[in-house]
C-alpha cells in the first residue's frame, strides 16, 4: 500500500506485469488531471485492463496513471510521474485517472476517491491542476455523461454534481451554476464571464464587491475572507469548491 494523503494499492499488490519501457516526467510539466472510464463492466480488474493495453493495443504498460473502482479503491497504474498513454497530446501534461466501469456505474465512493487523488496531485505539484474529462481533450464520449457532469462541476468533494440538483441549505441559492473550468485568481487580473457570475453571487451574499468581470485585489480579498468564514482552504482563488460553496452554503 502506498500511503500519503490517500491510500493507493501498489502495482505489486495487484499483480501488475513489468512495463516494457517507461518515460518519466516532472511535476513542473504536470498541468492537468484527466478523468476517464474504462467503458467496461465494473467487474474488470486492473490486471485485465493492463493485459488488454499491452497485448491488444501493443502499449508498454497499462495506459492510465491510476485506476479507481466502485468501492473507491485506488490502484497504481503508471504512477505519478510516468508518462501515460491515455490522452493523445496530453500524456506528459496530464495525470490520467480511470474509473473502472461504464456510464452510470460510478458510485459516491468512486467520486470521493477520484477527488482525494486529485487533491493529492495538487499537494504534490504545489499548485492547482486543471480538471478535465477525456472528452475535453479528445473526440470521445469518455468518461461517460454521468461522471463527466460531476467533472464539469469541478468534482465537488461531497460527490454531488449538477445531476444531483446542487444548492440546498437554508439561505442557499438553489442550483449551482456549472463550474466554468477556469480558476479565478490574482495576480494577474482574471477576466472571464465567470468572474461576473461569482461577483454577483457574492454581492447577493452581502459582500461589498463591484461586478465588473475583473478578478483583482478586491475580489481576492473577498474570496479569502469567504473561504476563512466557510472553513475552506484560504488561498484567495475561486476553484471548484469555493465556487460551489458560494451557492450552497447558508448565508450568515
Amino acid at each position: 500500500m502506498l500511503r500519503g494523503m490517500v491510500d493507493i494499492i501498489s502495482r505489486s499488490e495487484w499483480g501488475a506485469r513489468a512495463p516494457r519501457s517507461r518515460q518519466t516526467t516532472s511535476w513542473s510539466a504536470r498541468t492537468e488531471f484527466i478523468v476517464h472510464y474504462s467503458a467496461g463492466p465494473p467487474s474488470q480488474t486492473p490486471r485485465q485492463i493492463q493485459a488488454f493495453h499491452m497485448d491488444s493495443n501493443g502499449w508498454s504498460d497499462v495506459g492510465y496513471n491510476f485506476l479507481i473502482d466502485t468501492d473507491g479503491k485506488i490502484y497504481e497504474g503508471r504512477g505519478w510521474l510516468v508518462v501515460g498513454a491515455h490522452a493523445t497530446g496530453h500524456n506528459t501534461s496530464g495525470i490520467g485517472a480511470c474509473f473502472i466501469g461504464g456510464n452510470g456505474d460510478a458510485t459516491p465512493a468512486t467520486r470521493k476517491a477520484i477527488r482525494a487523488l486529485y487533491d493529492e496531485a495538487n499537494r504534490k505539484a504545489g499548485r492547482t491542476l486543471k480538471i478535465r474529462g477525456h472528452r475535453d481533450v479528445g473526440s470521445t464520449d469518455c468518461p461517460g455523461d454521468d461522471l463527466y457532469a460531476w467533472v464539469r462541476d469541478g468534482m465537488p468533494a461531497d460527490g454531488a454534481g449538477e445531476a444531483d440538483g446542487g444548492g440546498g441549505g437554508s439561505g442557499g441559492g438553489g442550483q449551482v451554476p456549472p463550474w466554468p473550468g477556469v480558476y479565478l485568481s490574482y495576480p494577474p487580473i482574471t477576466r472571464h464571464p465567470a468572474v461576473s457570475t461569482w461577483q454577483g453571487r457574492m454581492r447577493e451574499r452581502g459582500w461589498s464587491l463591484t461586478v465588473d468581470g475583473a478578478y483583482g485585489a478586491r475580489s481576492r480579498s473577498v474570496c479569502s475572507a469567504f473561504q476563512r468564514e466557510k472553513g475552506l482552504t484560504v488561498d484567495g482563488i475561486v476553484g471548484p469548491d469555493t465556487w460551489r460553496v458560494a451557492w450552497t452554503a447558508p448565508i450568515t
